[in-house]
Parts: C-alpha cells; sequence; structure tokens
C-alpha cells in the first residue's frame, strides 16, 4: 500500500442499515470498505485483496466473527475489531483469545469506534521495542526500565514494570486476565486473577488511575 492509498477495513456485517453505517463513518475517517455480509464471502474478499484490517460482526448467518477472527489470523496480523451486540464476558474473551484486537458492544459511538481501529493501525505499524512513551504526565522509558509520573522517578517492582510495559506495548488493546498473567507470570499463573488484580491496584496507585482501564470480568488496557 503506498502511503497515499487509503487503508483497506474489512467490514462483516449480515444487519445492512450497520453495513451502510459503517461504511459511511469509515469513509469519511479516510477508509477504503470492502464489506461483506457473511463469513464465506468476507474470507473470499479478504483473499482477493487483503485488507489493512478488519470490523467483524460476533453473529454472521453462516458462523461467527471468532471464527472469521481464527481464519483471518492463520494468514495476516492484521489489526481485528469484534464488533458485537452481546456483551457477554466469555464471548469477549473467547474472541479476544481467537486473536482480536479489540472489542467493541453495539451500540456504539462513530468516534469510538474509528479512535480505536485509528489506535490498532497505529500499534501494527510500530515497532515492539520502543525505546520510550510518553503519555500525559507519565514517562517510560522501556529500555532503561524507568518511570517518571509529571518529571519525578518512581519505583517499579521487576513484576509491576514488566506489567506496565505489556500494557503499554498493547496500548489502546483489551488484553484478557489469562494474556497478562502468562506473559508476566507464566503459564502456571494463568488462571490467578487475584494476584493481577493486587498488583494493577499497586500499579495505579504508583503511577495514578487514568492509564489503566478495566473492563470488568475480561481484562484490562492502557489508554491509547
Amino acid at each position: 500500500m503506498s502511503s497515499g492509498e487509503a487503508p483497506r477495513v474489512l467490514v462483516v456485517d449480515d444487519e445492512q442499515q450497520i453495513l451502510r453505517a459503517l461504511r459511511v463513518i469509515l469513509r469519511e475517517a479516510g477508509f477504503e470498505v470492502i464489506a461483506a455480509a457473511t463469513a464465506e464471502e468476507a474470507l473470499d474478499r479478504a483473499a482477493v485483496r487483503p485488507p489493512q484490517a478488519a470490523i467483524v460482526d460476533l453473529v454472521l448467518p453462516d458462523g461467527d466473527g471468532i471464527e472469521v477472527t481464527q481464519r483471518l489470523r492463520e494468514w495476516s496480523e492484521m489489526p481485528i475489531l469484534v464488533l458485537s451486540a452481546i456483551g457477554d464476558e466469555d464471548q469477549k474473551v473467547r474472541a479476544l483469545e481467537a486473536g482480536a484486537d479489540d472489542y467493541v458492544t453495539k451500540p456504539f459511538g462513530p468516534r469510538e469506534l474509528v479512535a480505536r481501529l485509528q489506535a490498532a493501525l497505529r500499534r501494527a505499524g510500530g515497532g515492539p521495542d520502543e525505546p520510550a512513551i510518553a503519555v500525559g504526565g507519565l514517562d517510560v522509558d522501556l529500555a532503561a526500565r524507568v518511570v517518571r509520573v509529571d518529571g519525578a522517578e518512581i519505583h517499579l517492582t521487576p513484576i509491576e514494570f514488566d506489567l506496565l510495559r505489556t500494557l503499554i506495548r498493547n496500548r489502546g488493546r483489551l488484553l484478557t486476565h489469562r494474556r497478562l498473567l502468562t506473559e508476566v507470570w507464566g503459564s502456571g499463573y494463568a488462571d490467578d486473577t487475584q494476584v493481577l488484580r493486587a498488583h494493577i491496584a499497586n500499579l495505579r496507585r504508583k503511577i495514578g488511575d487514568g492509564y489503566v482501564k478495566t473492563d470488568p470480568g475480561v481484562g484490562y488496557r492502557f489508554a491509547a
């Protein structure tokens, strides 16, 4: 894709009214839309013209968005947002563990959806080893393992820093409890959500409340 070309987004939803609305919203935001109403149509169109991102409805007439996500993940690392009227925690976890980057519940705000899509595309285009990031009054030097809040250096334990680093490297993306526990503590801790909650509380106390957002029962995201 050349720098002047609009990013292609695959949009999969069997409700024509929502599909039309998403076309308008995304085109106004500068995206080219590839629309599909079924899982099969979505996979066919993605194979013919590979998109840079996908927004996939959870419930489709010939399958579900989780299956589409899994199939896309077989050959692509593109950002995938699952869109659904179902706010069920188990479904969110299934979608994220299948490889979705985010889960947006209907009804959604157009600006929020575009912001999440743009954040996912920024993450996809950036390197995984950013040496430093600054968000608000928080400065984190990943290479030096130094954290400052409003210019003052603060002390994080090794686990707290590793947790913050994992969240920052995926900023804007909802990470499940299991993924955070596995990446930071190891597979033996995959179900120990109490340990995770305690460390998140300590981290928030040290860096401030506004940076780490909670999706109850599902996981956490670092503010994009």
